[in-house]
């Protein structure tokens, strides 16, 4: 028997039912692209309910992103059970500083799946009771890696309190303790600041990327069972990055972005392909794939690192001077490029929007999204010739796609936004601070 929410929801009531689209199954749906069909709203009021199909209360502090898949919306979320809660400061990093939250008190990790048409709550699972194992960065929560399915199973990566798989009317299929996440600032194990890469599916596996202070791995478990099937380890530095599974060729590659390295691995053994050795302290976005490339970013300090494109075809070492192209200044920190319609569009902390060609890496313009004052980490997303992007106090852009720059709206939600959003089919759906909220056309 399924579990009923033991919170309170507002649901705002669509004028005509919301049709089904594609699914939007992990961080940054199908393949991590970022990229769906359909034709989400460009503005809306959530005062009057103009184009807003549902507006629900999420208890707790979750960074996590929302996914979709068939008429289930699934979310992750983090409830302190004791003393206060931690609420994220925002910022770029190098005014947040290294700082962790004063949030150690004993948390419910919940799983909620919810109603695509109305937003009602059909199931919730508290995957574990328990005082957390490790703190986490000020501006982070302990809900912070998005979960993943496949129309079967539902798999939550609760960081350090473990990997939970449930089948899709929430009964628990298996469990996994994983140990303490330890990732922090290097060479201080004192400074903790929690775990968020996401787990990613691949066929009938589970692909989970823990690079930490020591005994970084990445790790292949048996979708069904939770059985370990193969462990790359390796020497590496904390890194916050999802892996992104890529076809090329006849088989699957996990490409991984660390900060000593970045790695292609066969999915199917665990084997390297190819390596890039680099030096960028904490890696934070995820790599995004572009026809046969795989461009990735990221690395401290902020806008200080370099852009590559790497071959997939590649093999052994790769070179970091023999590239198709590299940008070496203009990494994002945080939030993961997007790839849409042959342009690559990173947005860095600060807010300044930049498109490049993605075959040439040739800049096509660089301008700066609102005033600059608020931080950026949540990841762009593409559908309908428009790109959305969130910043951390609740403002959501909406930038026309093509090679000329141009904002046709922005809205205030109100409530901070971290969480990368998800597109399905015509809906938008937003993750605040504490509210999950669907926009689309009636």
């Amino acid at each position: 028997m399924t579990k009923r929410s033991v919170f309170a929801i507002v649901v705002v009531v669509a004028v005509s039912a919301v049709s089904v689209g594609a699914n939007w199954p992990s961080f940054r749906g199908e393949h991590a692209r970022g990229v769906a069909t359909g034709t989400p709203p460009v503005q809306w009021d959530l005062a009057k309910g103009t184009n807003v199909a549902w507006n629900v209360a999420v208890p707790g502090l979750g960074h996590s992103s929302p996914i979709v898949w068939g008429d289930r919306v699934f979310v992750t979320t983090a409830v302190a059970t004791s003393g206060k809660e931690a609420p994220p400061v925002t910022g770029v990093m190098d005014a947040v500083g290294i700082a962790m939250a004063n949030d150690t008190g004993e948390q419910e990790w919940r799983l909620y799946a919810l109603d695509r048409a109305t937003g009602r709550v059909v199931w919730q699972q508290t995957a574990k009771k328990a005082k957390p194992r490790s703190n986490h960065h000020r501006k982070s929560s302990h809900a912070t890696a998005t979960p993943a399915t496949d129309g079967t199973f539902v798999v939550a990566l609760m960081g350090s309190e473990g990997l939970y798989c449930y089948d899709m009317d929430g009964r628990l299929a298996w469990k996994k303790d994983l140990g303490l996440m330890d990732l922090g600032l290097v060479g201080n194990t004192s400074v903790q600041w929690g775990p968020a890469s996401s787990p990613v599916i691949a066929g009938d596996r589970v692909m989970v990327q823990n690079d930490e202070q020591e005994n970084s791995y990445l790790a292949a478990f048996d979708l069904a069972t939770g059985k370990q099937v193969w462990r790359d380890s390796h020497d590496e530095l904390p890194s916050w990055a999802t892996p992104l599974v890529v076809r090329q060729g006849d088989r699957d590659l996990v490409v991984t972005s660390s900060p000593k390295a970045i790695r292609a691995v066969d999915a199917a053994t665990g084997k390297e392909v190819w390596h890039m050795e680099d030096d960028a302290p904490v890696r934070v976005p995820s790599p995004v794939a572009s026809g046969d490339l795989v461009i990735v970013t990221g690395g401290y300090p902020p806008g200080g690192k370099s852009i590559f494109a790497i071959p997939l075809a590649s093999t052994k070492n790769v070179s970091p001077q023999k590239l198709p192209w590299r940008i070496d200044r203009g990494s994002p920190y945080t939030p993961t490029p997007l790839v849409y319609d042959g342009i690559l569009y990173v947005v860095t902390d600060n807010g300044v929007l930049s498109a490049y060609d993605a075959s040439t890496g040739e800049r096509v313009y660089q301008s700066r999204l609102g005033t600059g004052v608020s931080g950026f980490s949540s990841s762009p997303i593409a559908a309908g010739g428009h790109v959305y992007i969130a910043d951390e106090d609740g403002d959501l852009f909406v930038v026309r796609a093509g090679r000329s720059f141009q904002v046709d709206a922005a809205t205030a939600f109100g409530e901070t936004i971290f969480a990368t959003p998800a597109i399905d089919g015509n809906l938008l759906i937003v993750r605040t601070r504490g509210h999950l909220i669907a926009l689309g056309n009636p």
